[in-house]
């Protein structure tokens, strides 16, 4: 497990292409690419994933090898978070917490937490990285809004090397074109790419 440093990575989690969620991952990649970085936006719902058994299989087999893994495509998206130095997940929210593809995907982890507890020294020997996450929501209230999504992002990062920093988290973006329409979250998308570039640097 020593995946060549990569670009800095943007999870698009929306099943909907096209949407305000998407819109947010291209006003990222803008940002960081002002930042002086080539940023990648990976689309979760054009890769083949399939959900986790709950077998087991990973925290008993040799290497913690999944099951599934040579039926879809899940180990190559996290070869590239892996290989990130920067993570950034644009989410929408639904019913107060990440859609269920994406929640499928992050549960095919479990092989990774394994590795963790194993104390593996391959994902020991991994270079710290950080992970950022954009969640997009279309209520316009709610003061526990993004409460649960945070929390299982926080510990879906942790075994893959990445620290969770401060989210950004929009509010009343409902319609299809809310955010192309809003000047002043454009700004607000790129400034927080860019700046997390930069500290990700430093």
């Amino acid at each position: 497990m020593h995946p060549a440093p990569g670009r800095p990575l943007i999870l698009a989690c929306s099943p909907r292409a096209g949407g305000n969620t998407d819109q947010a991952a291209r006003l990222l990649a803008r940002g960081l690419a002002d930042a002086g970085a080539d940023p990648e936006i990976l689309a979760l719902r054009d890769l083949d994933l399939l959900p986790c058994l709950g077998c087991q299989a990973c925290a008993r087999s040799p290497g913690h090898r999944c099951v599934l893994e040579r039926r879809d495509r899940t180990e190559e998206a996290f070869a590239r978070i892996l290989a990130a130095p920067l993570v950034l997940a644009a989410s929408p929210i639904y019913f107060y917490h990440l859609p269920g593809r994406f929640k499928g995907f992050i549960d095919r982890a479990q092989r990774f937490y394994a590795l963790r507890e194993a104390h593996d020294p391959a994902l020991a020997a991994l270079p710290p990285g950080r992970a950022l996450a954009c969640l997009v929501a279309g209520r316009t209230r709610g003061e526990r809004l993004f409460e649960g999504a945070l929390l299982t992002l926080k510990y879906f990062f942790l075994p893959l090397g990445k620290t969770l920093g401060e989210p950004l988290c929009l509010k009343g973006l409902d319609g299809p074109g809310d955010l192309e329409a809003d000047g002043a979250a454009h700004e607000l998308l790129r400034a927080y790419a860019a700046r997390a570039w930069e500290a990700s640097r430093t």
